[in-house]
């Protein structure tokens, strides 16, 4: 027997402000874009002011925190992957950063990168959306895309010979 989906919470109920990054995810077109935007300044403040690791302690506290909240919605709503929940995509862009200290260039490639591989999803990036369900599998594919991207952006940086962390 499946369990009946619940109301989901109000915009002002902290996994409804997790879930969408404040509201981010509730953005007209693109969604996922202008969470991985919103995502930017955070990283650059806490890689800038604590350093690389800070910025994967971060991704991975938000990567559990996201997960509780992304369940909350799309349970809520009834909803396998609600379009506006974006915090995935906030901790996969704080993990592809984890690579580089706060540079300019370098975020807007991780970015891009990150964008492409999330957009794309390259195996097992594809097969996590569509067989792992909950906020575990909203959150997972994107940590798993994060992975392709920070590999890209190292290997990006090594040859421009670009700062990394």
């Amino acid at each position: 027997m499946t369990e009946e989906p619940r109301l989901a919470p109000s915009r002002l109920h902290p996994a409804t402000l997790i879930a969408t990054w404040f509201g981010t995810g509730l953005l007209p077109w693109f969604p996922g874009t202008w969470g991985s935007l919103a995502a930017l300044p955070f990283a650059w403040a806490i890689a800038g002011l604590f350093g690389p690791r800070a910025l994967l302690i971060a991704a991975a506290g938000l990567f559990l925190i996201g997960w509780w909240a992304a369940h909350r919605i799309a349970h809520g709503r009834g909803v396998a992957d609600p379009g506006s929940v974006v915090v995935d995509e906030v901790a996969g862009q704080w993990l592809t950063l984890v690579v580089t200290p706060p540079d300019a260039v370098a975020y807007v490639a991780g970015f891009l990168l990150f964008r492409l591989c999330d957009i794309l999803k390259p195996w097992p990036v594809r097969w996590i959306d569509s067989h792992i369900h909950g906020g575990f599998g909203i959150m997972a594919d994107d940590i798993v895309a994060a992975f392709y991207a920070a590999t890209a952006l190292l290997l990006l940086l090594l040859i421009l010979g670009k700062p990394i962390a």
